[in-house]
């Protein structure tokens, strides 16, 4: 073990994390669920592999990366059998190649294009790609993602693609100073992501990653099953 791995440990990580945790399970029961239904993903992006590594033995195991590069780079050798990796941020055309059959699960499939790309790249590589499609609810023009119009026949023609898997819904509410102003953001996903299960019976869209740090616990409130969430955890001026 390095002194880096300590430091990282003795900084509280495991105490921001068990904290984290505790809220999530709150949250869930405010929701009729149990905490132990809604996935914690530490988004670790802005950390280096021995704060990751600090996270794991605090019992983390899924992790979120947001480019490409660094991810391959941060976690290329070591990396336990029982660690999960996320792919968080937006894709780009020329990134489709190296993303294939990396990730256990991409957040951030947006477009028809992209998804065209990635299917393609997911045969050559003999992977179905499981995959989230990102919906921008909030309906903010500097974010990324599907717009809500659009969503149905996004859903439609990912389903159709055979090297990919729809597995349900990102979104990202706009930043608001209280947790609360966030909460329409979250339910009206909640809202679409139940219509387009019910339209398409056959699939399974059952998740729901919608929730970052200043806001996760609200997300979990209104049925997000999956919460991404960096700075409160490997950031100690963060905590919650």
């Amino acid at each position: 073990m390095t002194s880096t791995y300590h430091a990282a440990l003795d900084s509280g990580l495991g105490k921001r994390l068990a904290r984290i945790n505790d809220l999530i399970d709150e949250a869930a029961k405010k929701s009729g669920r149990s905490g132990r239904n809604v996935r914690l993903v530490g988004i670790s992006k802005t950390v280096t592999r021995a704060s990751v590594n600090a996270a794991y033995a605090a019992g983390l195991r899924e992790f979120g990366e947001n480019r490409v590069e660094m991810a391959i780079e941060k976690f290329a050798e070591n990396v336990p059998d029982d660690l999960i990796l996320h792919m968080v941020g937006p894709m780009r055309d020329d990134e489709v190649g190296q993303i294939a059959g990396r990730f256990a699960l991409i957040h951030s499939l947006g477009e028809a294009s992209l998804a065209n790309a990635l299917d393609r790249q997911c045969e050559k590589v003999g992977v179905v790609q499981p995959v989230l499609l990102q919906l921008n609810v909030g309906r903010e023009v500097q974010k990324h993602g599907c717009a809500v119009e659009n969503a149905p026949a996004l859903v439609e023609h990912v389903l159709g693609l055979e090297n990919l898997a729809v597995k349900g819904f990102m979104t990202m509410a706009p930043y608001h100073a209280e947790p609360e102003e966030t909460r329409p953001v979250f339910a009206e996903m909640r809202e679409i992501a139940e219509k387009l299960r019910a339209a398409y019976p056959e699939a399974t869209l059952d998740t729901l990653s919608m929730g970052m740090t200043n806001d996760f616990p609200v997300a979990v409130e209104e049925g997000s099953t999956m919460v991404r969430v960096g700075r409160a955890i490997f950031h100690a001026e963060h905590a919650i």
